[in-house]
């Protein structure tokens, strides 16, 4: 044995002890050997199950032999060296040899890394094969001589229980037929079996490999939520969302051909980011910035600039409503160098997020430089957007938008002071809204900023109170109630007694309870 198997050896044998001790069973101990082994020394599945046992090759052959001699068929074959094969990799057991090595380990054959069902048609974790005499008295099934016993429902079933349990049900309708038992008719449980069987056989058509057809299904879906992102309330489009990212997953999981695995990464990464720009309407900060990160490393699948320069871009707006306009200039930053001199939505946007991290920084009071350096971003992301593609500059979340433009030009100015400016654009950005009551009430919420600046603080309060009572208490989130608040305080800080106050807090005051563990900032 070399110093490398030897040091496998050991591992796995502290490995089995520690498991028997704490009562586990062999094929937990199995999995633990594999986890630790796997990564440093090559360790597959089917050896991992041997070393559980803490037995050698030969003990494994021999009870291969035995159950051979069991079932009245000649003395197999294998031997240590084929054995040996088999757990290296170099070679797949054939189905015989598969059912009596899962036999040996009483797992089924994906315990072992290979790929199943078994030829028997039943599970391995109980004693498998009843024959001739030995066969239990199941008069209801009217069981003739050598055929193969079924465990009853209630049993301890392996991982495929629902697709073995249908199929049980079928057998047991066939033996009944066989045996012309008049109890034998099509009832819901046949029927329940029979579509059981056909979706998972639709499953495995898909799982096999997902057609174009299916592919153009789901990214049409995808490019449909992009477009309900402003017509549709928050919590209603995250379910259909994360219902349509499962259903990817599910694809994704199985070995896909390369060009299809690259647009399921491609799926994966826009409704991953559509799922954190949700949260980030929804209030949640910390579950945006988890999805943003899944759609950051689905994106970096595909090797498209574009797509991981749009979900750095989209991510930046989380420290942006959240309080670190430092992280979000970075973001920024780090979205326009991906970009780089490809023609795309990020290159729009991530100028935008970089002038209004840039005002957040500076403040009202923002010195000359800074105010244009912020003017030059807005300039860059101006000219960007011109080269967009026509279809990208009609899509409000996997592209940018005029009307998005505007707003955040209006943003940025407002918080820089640049009143009359603001206000000119925010009109504009007004104008051209149609829908996405949230950008509707942030521009109304800017335009009250622009007032109290200015000094007119009857006019902020009336601004205020009309844009949140166009709000239904759903919307009043926490990525609402930032700003909404921040007006409160720019007006307290030049009439702490404001006689519109209590009405504007009335309206603030709406924003439903959340329950005790609920997500939220």
């Amino acid at each position: 044995m070399s110093g490398r198997q030897h040091r496998e050896t050991e591992i796995a044998r502290r490995i089995r002890a520690k498991g028997l001790a704490a009562g586990r069973t062999s094929a937990q101990i199995a999995d633990e050997i594999h986890e630790a082994c796997g990564p440093q020394f090559g360790t597959t599945k089917i050896k991992s199950h041997r070393l559980s046992y803490g037995i050698a090759l030969a003990d494994v052959i021999e009870q291969v032999r035995a159950l051979f001699e069991r079932d009245q068929k000649p003395a197999p074959g294998i031997g240590e060296t084929l054995l040996s094969a088999y757990e290296s990799g170099l070679k797949r057991p054939g189905p015989e040899y598969l059912h009596y090595l899962c036999s040996v380990y009483r797992v089924e054959p994906n315990s072992l890394g290979l790929d199943g069902p078994c030829i028997c048609g039943h599970g391995h974790r109980m004693p498998g094969v009843v024959r001739g005499n030995d066969t239990p008295d199941r008069t209801d099934l009217g069981l003739v001589s050598r055929e193969l016993w079924i465990p009853p429902k209630g049993g301890e079933q392996p991982g495929g229980a629902a697709g073995e349990e249908d199929e049980n049900v079928l057998r047991r309708t066939l033996l009944q037929l066989l045996a012309n038992n008049q109890d034998a008719r099509l009832n819901g449980q046949v029927l329940g079996a029979v579509e059981g069987i056909r979706r998972r056989m639709d499953d495995t058509l898909i799982s096999a490999t997902v057609s174009a057809a299916m592919l153009d299904q789901w990214e049409e879906a995808t490019l449909s939520f992009g477009r309900q992102y402003t017509t549709t309330a928050p919590l209603r489009l995250l379910c259909d969302v994360l219902l349509e990212l499962s259903a990817v997953r599910n694809a994704m999981s199985r070995r896909q051909p390369i060009d299809l695995q690259e647009r399921l990464c491609r799926m994966a990464a826009q409704l991953s980011g559509l799922s954190g720009m949700i949260m980030i309407n929804l209030g949640d900060h910390r579950l945006a910035r988890s999805f943003f990160r899944t759609g950051r490393t689905a994106a970096d699948e595909t090797g498209d600039r574009a797509l991981r320069a749009w979900v750095t871009a989209r991510e930046a707006l989380v420290p942006l409503y959240y309080g670190d306009a430092r992280e979000a200039l970075n973001l920024a930053k780090k979205s326009r160098d991906l970009a780089g001199a490809v023609p795309c939505a990020a290159q729009a946007m991530a100028p935008v997020v970089e002038a209004r991290a840039l005002a957040m920084l500076s403040g009202t009071d923002s010195k000359k430089e800074v105010v244009d350096q912020a003017k030059r971003a807005l300039a860059r992301a101006r000219n960007a957007f011109s080269h967009m593609k026509s279809n990208e500059q009609e899509d409000v979340a996997f592209g940018y938008t005029e009307k998005q433009l505007y707003f955040y030009q209006g943003d940025v100015l407002t918080k820089l002071g640049q009143t009359l400016e603001a206000e000119v654009v925010l009109d504009q950005a007004l104008d051209k809204y149609s829908d996405h009551i949230l950008d509707q009430t942030l521009i109304r919420l800017d335009r009250a900023q622009c007032r109290v600046i200015e000094g007119d603080l009857d006019e902020a309060v009336k601004m205020g109170v009309a844009a949140l009572e166009l709000l239904g208490p759903e919307y009043l989130t926490d990525f609402i109630m930032r700003p909404a608040l921040a007006l409160e305080q720019a007006i307290m800080a030049s009439n702490r007694h404001h006689p519109g106050l209590p009405l504007y807090r009335e309206q603030l005051n709406r924003r439903p309870v959340m329950q005790e563990g609920s997500g939220g900032a």
